[in-house]
């Protein structure tokens, strides 16, 4: 199930939803909410690679990115959306966009892309045009690569709002002057908060 994204971007897809389902059931002895959620098949890759560190998945994420999207072949980067934790033992979004690099034979930039603060304050906004906002203020482009009239393919774990994907995308157009910019996600939200 192919899901297209719309924004500032030329194409976006997202391969699937992230949740099909989520039942509360109930708080646990310190107060905090439990569910029964249930994932897409993507999505439950995704949370075995992100969560579990279940790094033999990356073949299968592959192979679904393969399936639902053509014509990778033709762009001449690949761009990582920064990872919003830094201190996970390895990045998922990265060894996925190292993958496909490898598969394409298209170079990964995976610093092309620049986080100079954390974003751990963006967990709990959610008014879109603040999100943007502090986005703005943490993320830039490298100017160290020259990506005059150059098709980039951004890739990402998970789209929510698309405020993450839609700075990276401006930034790209207008500082790094790419001539087409396409995203794909592995998963989406259900909701666009």
């Amino acid at each position: 199930m192919t899901i297209e994204i719309t924004g500032n971007w030329n194409k976006g897809f997202a391969l699937d939803l992230h949740t099909t389902g989520s039942e509360y059931l109930g708080d646990d002895q310190y107060g905090n909410p439990r569910f029964n959620t249930t994932r897409s098949e993507v999505g439950q890759l995704l949370y075995d690679l992100k969560y579990r560190g279940n790094k033999t998945v990356i073949p299968e994420i592959i192979g679904k990115i393969k399936e639902c999207i053509t014509g990778i072949e033709k762009f001449d980067y690949i761009v990582s959306i920064p990872p919003s934790k830094t201190d996970r033992p390895f990045q998922p979004v990265k060894l996925i966009c190292l993958e496909l690099s490898s598969e394409y034979k298209i170079p990964f930039l995976h610093d092309a892309i620049i986080k100079m603060k954390s974003t751990e304050e963006l967990k709990n906004v959610t008014d879109i045009s603040r999100r943007k906002e502090i986005l703005e203020d943490t993320l830039s482009f490298n100017a160290e690569y020259d990506l005059k009239g150059k098709n980039v393919l951004v890739i990402d774990d998970l789209y929510r709002s698309g405020s993450t994907l839609a700075v990276v995308t401006d930034l790209l157009y207008k500082k790094g002057n790419v001539s087409c910019v396409c995203a794909v996600v592995l998963t989406k939200t259900r909701s666009n908060r």
